[in-house]
């Protein structure tokens, strides 16, 4: 029998290599520090977005101004038009 896999209940950090259990806060202070050390090292079109048909428009529409008006990136794509 193969693997079986399960949805993740809570976030995970790297940290010395291996995954962690962490908060939800120490997860998206990681993660807004990511995007914010690249985009200062390479500049916003550094960042891009892929959003989800399955997610509702007003969901596609934030993910879109965060790109575009927040980061300063027009890299967003979905595959709504495909």
């Amino acid at each position: 029998m193969g693997r079986r896999y399960t949805r993740l209940t809570h976030p995970l950090v790297r940290e010395g290599g291996e995954l962690r259990r962490a908060s939800w806060d120490e997860a998206l202070d990681r993660a807004a520090e990511g995007i914010r050390r690249t985009t200062e090292a390479y500049g916003p079109t550094s960042f891009g977005l892929f959003s989800c048909s399955k997610g509702t428009n007003e969901l596609n529409y934030a993910a879109q101004k965060l790109a575009r008006a927040v980061i300063g990136s027009n890299n967003i794509d979905s595959c709504n038009r495909t």
